[in-house]
């Protein structure tokens, strides 16, 4: 038998924006992964009254609702005792719940006396399976009805994902049936459109797997998704699809299940025993934060400059004045000088450059906001790539970093330098 499931998010800080609702995602991630379907997400204030009319709502059409948040000890904290109405039951007093509560203060605030509002999360409706926290007060626990199962899971992220990792993964892996698997392929040199026109029959005429795109900040990413009674079922649905994208897009696809192009350079940068530095202007130092995001960072990346004016750029890179004259900060001949510049200053094998206009305006030699050069410095030479770039101030920054990070992949594969599009 397959499964639906609806997630029903709690709290009026949601709705209102003041925190964003990472539990979902997460949770939607988890199931598909379990091969269970979720259709629909809501998310409902701090109100008894509109909670059980979405609880009625998603029993209406899933039979697994999971619930986030409202399982606190204050006032407003109402999830437990609004769907314990809702399927009939009473709340009693879990002993074993509430021991765990109060050696919880204990440990945490010794020689305070804990306020028995908390006692509260200890309350649980009759006949429920209790879902003991590890790592907070509030424990969750799992309602079953005859038409649903309700499962209530504490809202903060660092309890409601162990949480469901450890208790509810293994409740839920013996109600599926089936497992649903996607890998992402990422693509770096071609926008959505240009990718779906390419693909737009296939992906009409698929019903398992699928293919669809998904629009990112400067590039795309093509997820495939199939649903088999296992994982290696789900992947030989799968393989075939990529094989075809691959062969069509080439080089373009520069990853599958990676977070972005600079995952890819560390990694081949690791392989290699290189390093590299960054020169930057218009990105303003958004290069190396990209890649000291990541860890291990440290054993390829030697440093960055940020020269914003022309000043910094000849002061801290060696840019000659009378290249900055004759042919302004965004040029190819200064790209290449950033580079160059950088690849000396920090003695690294690699080194990459952008200059550009970020906008809102053109500069003051005429170029269009979006007109970026990113340069590569590289023991066998040097290379730039000029690229105009829409959209507003962001989008070109970290448009610009991406074709960054794609010269690095490029040199390091072996690949030519230049973009080239299928077709």
């Amino acid at each position: 038998m397959s499964h639906t499931a609806e997630i029903l998010c709690v709290g009026t800080e949601i709705l209102l924006g003041e925190i964003l609702n990472t539990d979902a995602q997460f949770l939607c991630q988890e199931l598909s992964g379990l091969g269970i379907d979720v259709y629909y997400q809501t998310v409902v204030g701090d109100n008894p009254e509109r909670l059980e009319r979405a609880v009625a709502l998603a029993r209406s059409r899933s039979d697994i609702l999971i619930t986030t948040g409202g399982l606190g000890p204050t006032c407003d904290d109402l999830t437990k005792q609004t769907l314990a109405r809702c399927f009939g039951k009473k709340l009693v007093l879990d002993p074993e719940s509430a021991q765990r509560i109060r050696d919880y203060f204990a440990r945490r605030l010794p020689g305070s006396e804990m306020p028995e509002s908390n006692l509260q999360q200890a309350m649980m409706p009759e006949g429920c399976l209790i879902l003991r926290n590890d790592w907070g007060t509030a424990p969750g626990c799992i309602l079953e009805g005859e038409d649903c199962r309700a499962i209530m899971l504490p809202g903060p992220p660092s309890e409601c994902r162990p949480m469901f990792q450890t208790h509810v993964v293994p409740y839920l892996q013996a109600l599926s049936q089936a497992v649903i698997l996607s890998r992402s392929l990422r693509v770096f040199g071609m926008g959505e459109s240009a990718v779906e026109a390419l693909f737009r029959a296939e992906m009409d005429a698929m019903t398992n797997p699928t293919l669809a795109p998904y629009a990112k900040t400067g590039e795309v990413e093509l997820r495939i998704t199939a649903k088999a009674g296992s994982e290696a079922e789900a992947r030989a649905l799968i393989d075939p699809v990529e094989a075809h994208v691959r062969a069509v897009l080439g080089d373009l696809v520069y990853g599958a299940d990676v977070s972005g192009l600079e995952e890819v350079v560390l990694a081949e940068l690791r392989a290699k025993g290189l390093t590299f530095s960054c020169a930057e202007s218009c990105t303003g130092g958004l290069i190396a934060k990209r890649v000291t995001d990541l860890p291990g960072a440290s054993a390829v990346f030697k440093g960055g400059a940020v020269t914003y004016c022309n000043q910094a750029k000849a002061a801290l890179l060696g840019v000659p004045q009378e290249l900055l004259d004759q042919y302004g900060a965004v040029s190819r001949e200064v790209a290449l000088a950033m580079a160059e510049g950088a690849r000396r200053v920090f003695d690294s094998d690699l080194a990459v450059s952008t200059t550009g206009v970020a906008g809102p305006d053109p500069d003051d030699r005429g170029n269009p906001v979006g007109r970026v050069f990113i340069a590569l410095a590289t023991p066998q030479g040097n290379f730039c790539r000029q690229v105009d770039l829409g959209g507003g101030r962001e989008r070109v920054r970290v448009s610009a970093a991406h074709h960054a990070f794609d010269l690095l992949r490029r040199h390091l594969s072996g690949l030519p330098l230049e973009l080239t599009l299928p077709g």
